[in-house]
């Protein structure tokens, strides 16, 4: 805990919590779906939330559905998978790598891209 509060702190200490997140979701087995998991630039996996539905379509498109969860809960069904990092309203994606003549094409640095 800190025990100064400076006002114009850019990186305070303590996270706020994001409120009700857009989670982009992929259908599952069943009636289920399962979250998105993208990587960050450096690789390291990392869950997505949206603050707004109009957000996360304006990224991810209009096809992409998704589920309303806490920040709470969304951690909670990412920790498991070894999944820590939460990145809210991401400002740019790279489409997945794709084959060239049979070759895998090296993949792109980027803000946040699916995994």
């Amino acid at each position: 805990m800190c025990l100064f509060q400076y006002a114009d702190d850019p990186e305070p200490e303590e996270q706020v919590p994001a409120g009700p997140l857009y989670v982009p979701v992929r259908p599952g087995c069943t009636a289920e779906v399962a979250i998105r998991l993208f990587r960050t630039p450096l690789g390291a996996r990392t869950a997505v939330g949206f603050t707004s539905p109009e957000r996360l379509t304006e990224l991810l498109g209009t096809d992409q559905s998704w589920i309303r969860l806490s920040e709470h809960a969304l951690r909670g069904v990412a920790a498991p998978l070894g999944v820590l990092a939460l990145t809210v309203d991401p400002t740019f994606t790279a489409p997945p790598v794709t084959a060239v003549d049979g070759h895998r094409a090296p993949a792109t640095p980027t803000a946040v891209r699916a995994a």
